[in-house]
């Protein structure tokens, strides 16, 4: 029996990867009897982001201001895209410090099963940005999972960019069959990272 505010609560926690009811009942519960130190400045950090934090035109990740802090840099080599299947697979390469040009999220992969296909993806922006970027696109890294979905993904894309003219490479030493990017650790991503290779 609890009230309809803290069941609400509890609903939403219970939505977020990995908790369940009874883990959200119990993180509830921790706030609750946490307010001041945990409850107040998660509800104000969640109102902030909520304000504050919207997706880069450009590349997809999330920031406070578009273009995104990565896409603003002009260290990073524009010519050189990493493609990631969502955010937290950018997040986690730039954990690994190797990679110094720029990214675009896809925010999926290819799966007939949950109907996704190239336009429910960020594939024609992904298209758009090679034609037309400014200076030219020499290198698209795909880091995508090596998963099936992930394969057929990779698979597709280099197909749409080979006549493009652009060299089309991927993440090889280091992934394993099956795992996500987000995942690994970051000298697993480092060494993937520097052993890619052409996509034949």
């Amino acid at each position: 029996m609890t009230s309809e505010a803290l069941d609400q609560l509890i609903k939403q926690l219970a939505r977020l990867p990995g908790l369940g009811p009874r883990s959200a009942r119990r993180a509830a519960l921790h706030l609750l009897k946490h307010r001041d130190r945990q409850l107040r400045p998660l509800a104000d950090a969640l109102a902030r982001v909520a304000a504050e934090v919207v997706p880069c035109r450009m590349c997809g990740n999330l920031d406070t201001t578009d273009p995104c802090a990565i896409c603003a840099d002009g260290r990073r080599d524009a010519g050189l895209i990493c493609v990631v299947e969502e955010v937290d697979d950018l997040w986690a390469m730039e954990r690994g410090g190797g990679f110094l040009g720029r990214y675009h999220v896809l925010g999926g992969t290819l799966s007939a099963i949950d109907g996704l296909g190239p336009d429910e993806l960020r594939v024609p922006d992904l298209l758009r940005r090679v034609e037309t970027a400014e200076p030219p696109v020499n290198e698209i890294v795909l880091a995508l999972g090596a998963t099936v979905d992930g394969q057929t993904t990779a698979h597709y894309l280099a197909e749409r960019l080979q006549p493009l003219g652009v060299q089309v490479s991927r993440l090889a030493l280091g992934v394993p069959l099956g795992g996500q990017l987000t995942y690994l650790d970051d000298g697993t991503i480092d060494a993937a990272l520097r052993a890619r290779r052409p996509v034949s």
